[in-house]
């Protein structure tokens, strides 16, 4: 699974949206019952900090030290549990009423067999009727990255090159910061796109109803970039 090191300092000035963020929260929101929360793959916390706003409790987790050290040094910080964990094995403080794995996080499990480990693994930490949120890539997106996209630009007084290919059912993003010195600090992240009926078959055999949704509105499994998967556990089938 990849790491955020050199990419974690310029994340937020790179992919940050507030609007985004305001729309993940509006369909969390509507989507689920809650008052304790339990994010894994947080990143920077954007959603994170989004929530415990609103005054719900959130224990929030990355793989990434990096990445969460950022987020720590952010407006209301404190109101977040903030750990280091992988989110194929997490270890929590209190049973959620929601879970959330959200941008593309569960992407970066390539292995099919991790991405039922983590289904389950939901489904067992859950309260009884417990909901899991997450969001992955569309299908659409191998199409979209056939062709390799270039960025290049200034983020922070940073140079940056930022290239995104795909191949088969991978996608490539290959980032390069140049530093005062011009060095170039290089970082490969790697991100598996899924069948979305596949996830959907797994989540169901590990006990969840499942309802998707595509780029945040759009009910089922249409043309776009996000698929956005509500699993409900103690539904009924």
């Amino acid at each position: 699974m990849n790491m955020y090191h050199a990419l974690a300092a310029h994340y937020d000035s790179l992919v940050k949206d507030d609007e985004a963020t305001q729309a993940w929260v509006d369909l969390i929101e509507r989507s689920a019952d809650f008052k304790h929360v339990v994010e894994c793959a947080c990143g920077s916390g954007e959603i994170t900090l989004a929530l415990a706003r609103k005054g719900y409790t959130i224990e929030a987790s990355d793989l990434s030290e990096d990445m969460i050290n950022q987020a720590k040094q952010k407006p209301d910080a404190d109101k977040v549990d903030w750990s280091v964990q992988n989110m194929i094995d997490l270890k929590i403080k209190a049973v959620p009423e929601l879970m959330l794995c959200l941008c593309d996080s569960l992407n970066y499990i390539l292995e099919d067999e991790q991405i039922i480990h983590l289904l389950q693994q939901a489904y067992e930490l859950l309260s009884e009727q417990g909901t899991f949120i997450f969001d992955v890539h569309s299908l659409d997106r191998l199409d979209e990255f056939k062709e390799e996209f270039l960025e290049e630009g200034c983020l922070d007084g940073t140079n940056y090159e930022w290239s995104i290919q795909s191949d088969d059912d991978l996608i490539y993003q290959n980032f390069v910061f140049y530093d005062e010195a011009a060095n170039a600090h290089y970082e490969q992240h790697i991100q598996r796109v899924y069948d979305p009926l596949w996830l959907k078959a797994e989540a169901e055999k590990c006990g969840f109803t499942v309802n998707i949704v595509t780029d945040f509105i759009h009910d089922g499994i249409t043309e776009g970039e996000k698929y956005f998967y509500i699993l409900k556990k103690g539904a009924e089938q």
